[in-house]
């Protein structure tokens, strides 16, 4: 139940917190541990439900993107590709400009 702590250690553990607090002071103390635990399992599971969102609006925003790829890719496919300049005589670098 408690992982490694047996039955033995328990008693050990409540007959202490008896003499340390007194009889008086144990229900307050249960009490106010119960609610300290209840309130880290609430915060623990808001985190873990938050990382979770996060994760699937990660997965969302990667599928839009390669959406978004495959849509470009397939754009680029049906561009034909350019004609030779064959009519355009090319010059070295720093030649006068003729005219046509």
């Amino acid at each position: 139940m408690f992982g490694s702590i047996g039955m033995p250690e328990l008693i050990l553990i409540f007959v202490v917190a008896l003499l340390v607090f007194g009889p008086k002071k144990l229900p307050e103390l249960g009490k106010s541990l119960g609610r300290g635990l209840a309130e880290f399992k609430k915060a623990s599971d808001d985190l873990k439900k938050t990382i979770e969102d996060e994760i699937e609006q990660g997965k969302k925003e990667a599928g839009e993107v390669k959406q978004n790829v495959m849509e470009v890719r397939r754009s680029l496919e049906a561009v034909p590709p350019p004609a030779p300049e064959a009519s355009v005589p090319r010059t070295e670098p720093g030649a006068p400009i003729r005219p046509a």
